[in-house]
Parts: structure tokens; sequence; C-alpha cells
């Protein structure tokens, strides 16, 4: 058993996150070791990345070959779709009030996984190993990880991007409290007959989202929570008797429907960890969170911890997995994923309650944000980029005060 000490940093996992991580790493000066299997080829699934999160990967140098095959999310739109007695009033909210072209691209993941992996085989300062971890020895010095293929790994900090169930997050002795979910994403494509003028439309039902989102010509990605029976029963039928059931429930208004082939469906759960880094173990994507398919949050959350990972790394670039290091990333994640988190979580419950009280908060929310502009400005600059809410609110504030300090000169 061959030991290597040359790499500082070991990233655990191979889906978007980790081949994310390994190469932003890469790019910040550090050598990577990545362990994990090639991402499967017949991911049907989709991801929306907002404007954030594009522009970190235009940096790592991979935006320019998935965008051409990218649609862009101009128009998000939530419509009740519930029959309830309490319905909310339709929200729409446009990229163009708060000056951005769009709020992101939507991308299909076998795409966008392959970009990621041709962009890491590349690399001259990445090695990937397409071995799984099979145990961990975290010391107060490094982290060494035994591989499959025979091979260990010693570096100074070990990237847990190894999905909701981490081995790694465990060996840290990082305890996560998780809970299942009584829904099911059925998650598949559908062409239609009208345009979609790139508008992601999220209708709320008894069950949850229903959440369609454009794709390049007139087809579009869709994202169905259900009761998991109700999920396997749609899954099970033919595309035309599946579509007219899609249609239906988009009220018609992308026209006719046609369900394309490669349905999939996905277990939903929560989880949150006690913390995000202990032990020479970082937390990254969903080894740090895991919540409701609802408002396009999981993988921008998950590019935000890399981001800020490589950030508090790059300072203590002599022990990246130092406890210094760990904690200054443990205090800066806190508030961003407790936030969405808990907002995701909340919606999602509010969705599920038959009690008049959850549907009464929900319309007035909504209402709320439907005619009052401002604030729907706020939540729309809050949704792509934390804190740029409230920096457009205190800059507005600034404004005047200098506008008067101008006219009195």
């Amino acid at each position: 058993m061959s030991v290597d000490t040359r790499h500082h940093i070991l990233v655990a996992g191979t889906g978007p996150v980790g081949l994310i991580s390994a190469l932003a790493f890469a790019e910040a000066g550090f050598g990577v070791v990545l362990a994990g299997p090639p991402a499967r080829a017949d991911d049907g699934r989709t991801t929306a990345l907002m404007v954030p999160a594009l522009k970190f990967l235009a940096r790592l140098g991979v935006l320019e070959s998935i965008e051409a095959d990218a649609a862009p999310l101009k128009v998000m739109r939530i419509i009740d779709g519930t029959s309830r007695l309490i319905r909310s009033p339709i929200v729409t909210f446009r990229a163009s009030e708060i000056g951005e072209e769009h709020f992101g691209l939507n991308f299909q993941n076998r795409v966008f996984n392959a970009v990621l992996e041709r962009t890491v085989e590349a690399h001259p300062a990445i090695e990937w190993r397409r071995a799984m971890v099979d145990n961990w020895a975290l010391g107060q010095n490094s982290a060494i990880a035994a591989l499959s293929d025979g091979t260990t790994v010693e570096a100074t900090l070990a990237v847990a991007a190894d999905g909701r169930n981490s081995p790694a997050r465990q060996a840290a002795g990082i305890s996560a409290s998780a809970h299942s979910l009584p829904q099911a994403a059925l998650v598949l494509n559908f062409a239609h007959s009208r345009d979609h003028a790139f508008t992601s439309t999220e209708f709320h039902t008894e069950t949850g989202p229903f959440t369609q989102v454009p794709l390049p010509g007139r087809r579009s990605s869709l994202v169905w929570v259900l009761r998991p029976e109700t999920a396997e029963e749609f899954a099970s039928l033919d595309d035309d008797a599946l579509s007219p059931r899609v249609e239906q429930q988009m009220q018609s208004m992308l026209g006719r429907v046609t369900v394309e082939g490669g349905r999939q469906i996905y277990p939903l759960s929560t989880s949150l960890p006690q913390r995000f880094a202990q032990n020479r173990v970082a937390l990254v994507g969903e080894a740090a969170h895991v919540f409701p398919p609802i408002g396009a949050q999981g993988l921008n959350l998950g590019i935000r911890d890399v981001d800020q990972l490589v950030e508090i790394a790059s300072k203590h670039r002599d022990d990246a997995g130092s406890a210094e290091a760990l904690a200054a990333y443990d205090s800066a994640r806190r508030p961003d994923i407790l936030a969405r988190t808990s907002a995701v979580n909340l919606l999602n419950r509010s969705l599920l309650s038959d009690m008049l009280p959850a549907q009464l908060a929900r319309s007035a929310g909504l209402n709320v944000l439907g005619g009052f502009s401002p604030l729907r400005a706020f939540f729309m600059r809050e949704g792509l980029r934390p804190g740029s809410g409230f920096s457009s609110v205190f800059a507005g504030l600034r404004s005047p005060r200098r506008t008067h300090e101008a006219s009195t000169d």
C-alpha cells in the first residue's frame, strides 16, 4: 500500500460539487487528489445556476463550454395550484427589475457533468483516482484516506463532497439531523407547443412544488413533488398517458405537452449537520445541507460553500485543514446555510399543511411580495447573492444624503 503525501487537498466525491471543488482548489494553486467514479451518463435532470454561480464557473474556465446548451431564466413565477380555501396570488419576478439580463441558466446535468469531468481530467494540478474512499484516519496533522484501489492518500484538508450520507462527515464525528419527507420528486423533460419565453413557473400544490424550467427550444425540464406512491404511479404511465397530466397541472399555459423518456424518481429528505467542519474535514454540497427542491437553491448553495472554503484555505495555505481554518469556514457558512434551509423547509411545510393559519401566512407573504416592488427586488437580489439585498437598501439610503450634500455645496 503506497502513501502519497504530495497533495495538500483531498476531495471525496465526484458529483458536480466535488468536481467544482477540485477545479477551484487547483486554480487557487493547491495540489488536489479527487477520489470517486465518473458521474452517471444517463442523468436526465437539469440544474438551474444563478448569476453568481455562473461567474464562479467562468473563473474556473467551464462556463463557455456549457452555456450554448443552456436556457436563460429571465422570469420566475409562483402560481398557487392548490384547491384550498385560501389561495395565494400569482407572483412574478423579472430579472430586468433588478438590472439583470437573466437570473441564471438551466443546464442539462449530463452535459454539465461531462464538461466538468473533461476540465478536471485536463488540469495538471488534479490527480483523479476513480476509486471510492473505503476508510478514513483523521489525525491531528493530516487526513488519510484508504481508497478501494489499494492506495492511500494523505492530505492536510479533506473536502467532503460525498453526498447526504457522507462517510467523511461520519468519520469526522459530525452528527447530522436527518428526516425523511412524505414526498418524492418525479423528474423528467418535456416538449410543448407554445414558447416558454424563458420563464420558469413554480406551481405550489398540496404535495409540494411542481416546477417547470426552460430548456433550449420549446422544451422544459420538470421537477414534480408528489406523494411517493403517486410518483411511482405516474412514472409507470406511458408517455401518452402522462403528457396530459402534466399539461393539466400546468393549466395548459405552454400548450400541448409531450413528455420525453428517461424519467427518474428521487425520495426527498432534509439533513443539517451540527457543524460544517471538524477534524480535518470540511463539508460542502449535500454533505452540508439537504432540503426540498424549491427555489433553485441546492447546487447554488453548494458552489458558495466551495467558493468560501477555497478563500479561507488560501488564507491558511500552510495548513488549510487546521482547527483555525475550519472554525473560520464553519462560522462563515453558518448564516447562509441556516437561512436558506430554514426558508425552504418552512415553505415546504406550509404547502403540506391543511391548517388555515399556515395558508393565511403563505398567502399574505406572497401577496406582499407580488404587490410591493421594493420588497420583491430585495428578495430577488438576496436570492441571487446573500447580502446584496441589504447592500442595495443601504446604498439607496445613502444616495439621498449624497444628493443633498451635493446640492448644498
